[in-house]
């Protein structure tokens, strides 16, 4: 017990630290709150401009596919916060830096995530949730209480595969240190491809990112089930419900590819 208790401690003060120095210069703090904004607006605009010349996408409307917009801009904003500075492991392992974190009596992926989280896209993640309250508010769906649940689990459930989706694409410069472009690719990839219904992809690029990754369960399948909408792939109304499940399967798999990694890196030196 005095062993958590101290490793608590330890990552407090950590935090604490973070929160000092980006916050010091409380301007430039602010300036950076406020862009931080942008690239979740953009993701939304850019919906509102498609509907601008059609009425439907992929069999959805507006107000439906805003849903799905709001799932995935909550996720993926909250899940970047909280961890995709991970994406920062690439530098770590090539300075050295990686060395020092793993000599200290502390979990080498808690320090890693809080040496530099980023408070500024707080408001990222603020304006993500408010996107996803205005679309649930807005989209005429019947409440019921499973569906208020699954409001609330839904999105949690894809800060975990996002967060989980960027600690395994990290995992990879432990073997290929100049990595960074190909995890860009499917972690912000794959929020691209969650803020719009899956039925405008087709073939094997659906099949493989919707259900071979697992994208398909972040925003378009919990959409369905809080619409009360059948899915027009065909896949049963509990897929609506698989979203924890997924998120748990892929927290699992990002630890295992964290261990492995870890256990075959041998130091900036070799």
């Amino acid at each position: 017990m005095a062993e958590v208790g101290g490793a608590a401690t330890a990552y407090r003060a950590l935090l604490r630290a973070q929160a000092r120095s980006q916050t010091a210069y409380r301007t430039s703090f602010v300036v950076d709150l406020l862009g931080n904004v942008g690239a979740t607006v953009f993701d939304v605009v850019t919906v509102l401009v498609l509907y601008g010349v059609t009425h439907e996408l992929g069999g959805f409307t507006l107000r439906e596919t805003l849903v799905m917009v709001g799932l995935s801009s909550c996720a993926f904003a909250t899940a970047d916060l909280l961890v995709g500075n991970i994406e920062r492991l690439p530098r770590y392992v090539r300075t050295g830096l990686l060395d020092a974190v793993l000599l200290r009596p502390l979990g080498a992926l808690p320090q890693l995530l809080l040496m530099d989280l980023p408070l500024r896209k707080v408001s990222r993640a603020l304006f993500g949730l408010a996107v996803l309250v205005v679309a649930l508010a807005t989209a005429g769906i019947d409440w019921t209480p499973g569906r208020v649940v699954l409001a609330v689990v839904a999105p949690l459930a894809g800060v975990v595969f996002f967060g989980s989706l960027f600690v395994a694409t990290a995992t990879v410069s432990f073997y290929w240190v100049e990595s960074g472009e190909l995890a860009n690719s499917v972690t912000y990839g794959g929020r691209d491809f969650t803020s719009y219904p899956v039925t405008i992809f087709e073939g094997w690029f659906r099949a493989a990112f919707a259900y071979g990754l697992g994208f398909a369960f972040v925003s378009y399948q919990p959409a369905l089930a809080l619409l009360g909408r059948a899915d027009p792939l065909g896949l049963p109304a509990w897929a609506g419900w698989a979203a924890p499940g997924v998120a748990l399967v892929a927290a699992a798999g990002a630890a295992a590819a964290w261990r492995v990694g870890v256990r075959h890196y041998r130091s900036t030196g070799s």
